[in-house]
């Protein structure tokens, strides 16, 4: 399972896909205090990054892969 949504977090690990995009999209949508965890996120497919930023969701954690870490950070909300 590449996301898990629990009351308002959701967890996304391993390889996040397009496919994942449009479910994360409508969950966040119903969601608007949120937060994301990408600590166990090794692949994060730009159609997902699309929707954090449209979102403005925050990130509570950044994927603990130093380099995709370094990627998002400049771009996604962080707390």
């Amino acid at each position: 399972m590449t996301m898990e949504f629990r009351k308002k977090m959701a967890l996304l690990s391993g390889e996040v896909g397009v496919e994942d995009a449009e479910k994360l999209l409508e969950w966040l949508q119903n969601k608007p205090t949120a937060r994301v965890d990408l600590s166990a996120c090794t692949h994060l497919h730009p159609a997902n990054i699309q929707v954090l930023l449209a979102a403005g969701v925050p990130v509570c954690a950044l994927p603990t892969d130093t380099a995709l870490a370094d990627w998002l950070r400049p771009v996604l909300v962080t707390i």
